[in-house]
């Protein structure tokens, strides 16, 4: 039993200690808690001045340039759009415009045509003309000469049958006669 005391005043000594370390390690003392509470205070401070003002700094300025290539992005796109509607307005025009082209050459091809045409009508319409006035010419010349044939004829004629000669105021008042009379 002594023994066993011994053991129980051996074990609750060291329960003492351990319970003595124990409270030493998990309570500080006051003067080595104002300390690390100090330490951990200029550590703040530090930290922020040295590397929460740059890294801030340098957040916000990335932040700055991201904001002006949204906003740039956003001012190019609207000036697509505006490039793009002008775009198609002057396909609109240029294809207006080409179709009027279109329009107006089939409109002058036209015209040239009936201008063609016409002349055409009237080159024909005059040469037929002076063909008609050619034949009715060679018609004319072809009636005088065979008048003048059958005048002669006649002269000749009339001269075996009167067995004379007839003058010349004879012969033209004979071929007057005749020619009436034709």
């Amino acid at each position: 039993m002594v023994r066993l005391s011994l053991v129980l005043a051996d074990l609750k000594a060291w329960g003492e200690q351990i319970g003595d370390t124990i409270r030493n390690n998990l309570i500080p003392s006051w003067v080595s808690f104002i300390m690390q509470v100090v330490a951990f205070i200029i550590l703040l401070i530090v930290v922020v001045f040295v590397a929460y003002k740059p890294v801030k700094k340098m957040l916000k300025a990335r932040q700055d340039y991201i904001e002006k290539e949204i906003s740039d992005a956003e001012k190019s796109k609207a000036e697509a759009a505006i490039n793009l509607t002008q775009s198609q307005e002057t396909i609109l025009a240029s294809k207006k415009q080409a179709s009027e082209i279109i329009e107006n050459a089939q409109l002058e091809a036209k015209r040239q045509q009936e201008e063609i045409i016409l002349n055409a009508s009237k080159e024909v319409e005059k040469m037929k003309k002076m063909a008609e006035e050619d034949i009715q010419r060679s018609r004319q010349e072809a009636l005088d000469d065979i008048q003048k044939e059958i005048v002669e004829v006649a002269l000749l004629t009339s001269s075996e049958i009167l067995k004379r000669e007839v003058n010349s105021k004879d012969n033209t008042r004979l071929a007057e006669e005749f020619i009436e009379k034709l």
